[in-house]
């Protein structure tokens, strides 16, 4: 999958992040932490001002070409922030209630309040049609004491129908359509806005609901926990590895040429990397340098590709065998 991140036609791409260059290399990077208005400045969300227009169908016969009203569907257009023309999203049902980027970041703001969270980054995927802000909040899950998690807050809706307005508690930072797609599948609570509501009057419900995400971020830790409690000998790791990264009895020699230089690096992760030290001999350490492996070490033709792999399909795949395999 693409990153899907809108390029505008001033040659400026829809997405900006506080402090940490994406995988993408694209968009503004920021030296510091960004407000609401700076996250819709910096990412090229701001004054869109999306809104639904009457629809329209022309059909064109023998006998001429005749204008046909839809009284019950409508289009999404918005303002392209960099040409000021006005530009078509999507089409709309009647009770269909347009919400605004800055009202999107805007709810990630009441959510929060004065807890500390800033805003981390934001972006525009599909030439407009959809977008993503995420905040970072300010206490990271620590497991065991030793080995830290960020977590955010994601916000992500589109504006042609296809999506709701939905909030996520994550430990995924939103930088792509691939990040977005792997926030959702390791969110550990979620709330959806339907686009026929009032936002801002479902704000409490909102925090109720995802007043449940502590509760599955504390489970998480407790599960993580067990494994950084757990030992793990090297004769135990090895079978994991071989039942993350299966090799064929018939396997060609290239084959067992690679998987041997895979495990060789598998070992030295575990037993020698700075990166294990603090929990070296564990469970947790053991899935922390499989997890490493795939980011860093799995061989790729460019950054990019790994970068890529990491984050979906094969490399999250291999990351989530590893886990299931791992926990105690």
């Amino acid at each position: 999958m693409a990153h899907e991140l809108e390029t505008l036609a001033n040659g400026q791409t829809a997405f900006a992040s506080a402090r940490l260059t994406a995988w993408h290399q694209l968009g503004t990077v920021t030296d510091g932490c960004m407000t609401a208005q700076e996250v819709m400045s910096k990412a090229w969300l701001g004054g869109w001002e999306v809104r639904k227009i009457a629809l329209q169908g022309i059909e064109v016969t023998e006998r001429g070409v005749t204008k046909v009203d839809c009284p019950d569907k409508y289009m999404t257009v918005r303002t392209n922030p960099a040409t000021g023309q006005t530009e078509y999203l999507g089409v709309v049902g009647e009770d269909y209630s347009v919400v605004q980027n800055e009202q999107v970041a805007e709810t990630l703001n009441l959510l929060v309040d004065a807890s500390g969270a800033h805003f981390e980054t934001a972006g525009s995927m599909r030439k407009g049609r959809s977008v993503f802000v995420t905040m970072k909040l300010p206490t990271a899950m620590r497991i065991a004491g030793v080995d830290d998690m960020d977590l955010y807050l994601a916000a992500t809706t589109s504006h042609d129908g296809t999506a709701a307005l939905r909030l996520d508690a994550t430990p995924v930072r939103i930088v792509c359509a691939n990040t977005q797609a792997l926030a959702y599948q390791r969110s550990r609570s979620s709330y959806t806005f339907r686009h026929t509501s009032n936002v801002t009057s479902k704000i409490s419900e909102a925090r109720q609901a995802l007043g449940l995400m502590w509760e599955a971020f504390a489970a998480f830790e407790t599960e993580a926990e067990k494994m950084i409690n757990e030992s793990l000998t090297m004769g135990e790791f090895e079978k994991i590895v071989a039942q993350v990264w299966p090799l064929a009895d018939d396997a060609s020699d290239t084959a067992r040429n690679n998987a041997k230089q895979r495990n060789a690096t598998l070992r030295y992760l575990i037993r020698d990397a700075d990166t294990q030290k603090a929990i070296k001999g564990t469970r947790w350490a053991g899935y922390q340098a499989i997890t490493e492996y795939v980011d860093h070490f799995a061989p790729a033709k460019t950054d990019l590709v790994r970068a890529s792999r990491a984050l979906t399909g094969a490399g999250a795949d291999l990351k989530a065998r590893a886990f299931e395999l791992l926990a105690v």
